[in-house]
């Protein structure tokens, strides 16, 4: 690999040492800052840790990012999802059509509001929620799409957009992985009534700790995260509770090592980006093997995810050379036990197959921008030889 991590030459590493999943000095080179913003902020004058002009200033900076009419910083994306699903007004009695392969809180935020998840097939090669599927378990009582951006492919917003006007439905862009997407110039989380990021430190723009935010173009959509978050106050008149909130409250001295960070962002998306194609160029079509789609439009390479015939036997392989991966969602969500009982009283649907072969078949690389290019060589390499031995 020609390209060049951030890292420097001395911390170029022989191929033969491990290559971790997740970089273990991701903040390394911001420990100074970190420790001074703590200082500070631990010890100014306005005692102010949660919601004060730090999180202003990040949340302004992201509004100018993305072309958004407001962000809304909150304590994780899974808080993120459901403020949003609350304020759209979703609850009892409600449907809301999600991928059957992701992360639980997909199901979970749905059940927290009152309402009712309604599971649905992916697309077996991009991974996320089949629009036509999706469109098939539409009911009287669907009240919103939610499909969610998985592991580096943006869903199909075009085609969701489209359903959701035919229908008459909300749309809710779980766009937790998606930091810096863009698909046919609209920036990942603005397809729809509103989207979500998460900053916890595994995904591409993630912190020490935990976080998220809300995106929004709807001004009341805005208006009313922002007080769900804080206990249903207006941020002005303290005290005084306008709607039944929760505490989702973003935290000072994180919103302020988020505005320093926020500057490398395109960098470190770009290196991603970088090795993600590198992957693609050197894996694609191998025996057994099925890469993501290949391009840049609406691609966020939070994590890079092949498909194996003999997933299980590729990860003891990679292991064995000293490669660390990661299994996602070894079972589909109607499979976990917290959700079974949910879609067992389902309404009768089309099956879930494309989502059972990728729970059954996913395995993901290493492809975070503190990887050196020996590493991404050493990845490679060993993946191309599994494959290619073992089909011979």
């Amino acid at each position: 690999m020609t390209t060049t991590s951030d890292r420097g030459t001395e911390a170029t590493a022989a191929p033969g040492d491990r290559v971790p999943f997740f970089p273990p000095d991701l903040f390394h080179e911001d420990r100074d800052t970190l420790l001074r913003l703590l200082y500070e902020i631990g010890t100014g004058a306005d005692q102010k840790f949660i919601l004060g002009d730090h999180t202003r200033r990040f949340e302004d900076a992201l509004r100018a990012r993305l072309g958004a009419t407001d962000v809304i910083a909150c304590s994780s994306g899974t808080s993120a999802l459901h403020l949003i699903l609350t304020a759209l007004g979703i609850g009892p009695g409600d449907e809301v059509v999600v991928p059957a392969f992701g992360c639980a809180p997909l199901a979970a935020a749905v059940l927290h509001a009152g309402a009712v998840p309604v599971f649905g097939d992916i697309d077996p090669r991009t991974l996320t929620l089949d629009p036509a599927d999706a469109e098939a378990r539409v009911g009287t009582r669907t009240k919103a799409l939610m499909p969610a951006h998985m592991f580096s492919v943006m869903a199909d917003m075009p085609r969701f957009v489209t359903l959701a006007v035919t229908h008459g439905l909300r749309l809710i862009e779980d766009s937790a992985v998606a930091q810096g997407a863009v698909l046919d110039g609209v920036p990942a989380g603005l397809w729809g009534d509103a989207g979500l990021y998460s900053f916890v430190q595994v995904k591409s723009f993630g912190m020490p700790g935990e976080g998220g935010a809300v995106v929004t173009r709807d001004e009341e959509t805005a208006r009313t995260v922002r007080m769900l978050r804080n206990h249903g106050q207006d941020g002005v008149h303290r005290g005084l509770h306008h709607m039944i909130g929760v505490n989702s409250r973003f935290d000072e001295i994180q919103a302020a090592f988020q505005l320093h960070r926020l500057a490398g962002l395109t960098a470190r998306l770009e290196r991603r980006a970088r090795i993600a194609a590198h992957y693609t160029e050197h894996l694609a079509g191998l025996p057994g093997l099925t890469t993501p789609p290949p391009g840049t439009d609406g691609r966020c390479y939070y994590v890079y995810t092949l498909l194996a015939d003999d997933r299980d036997a590729l990860r003891d392989h990679l292991s064995a050379a000293g490669v660390d991966t990661h299994v996602y969602y070894p079972r589909t969500l109607p499979e976990q036990a917290a959700f079974a009982p949910v879609a067992a009283a389902a309404r009768p649907g089309p099956g879930l197959p494309h989502a059972r072969d990728a729970a059954r078949r996913h395995l993901s690389l290493p492809v975070h921008h503190r990887l050196t290019d020996a590493q991404v060589e050493h990845v490679t390499e060993a993946v191309r030889a599994h494959a290619l031995r073992t089909r011979r």
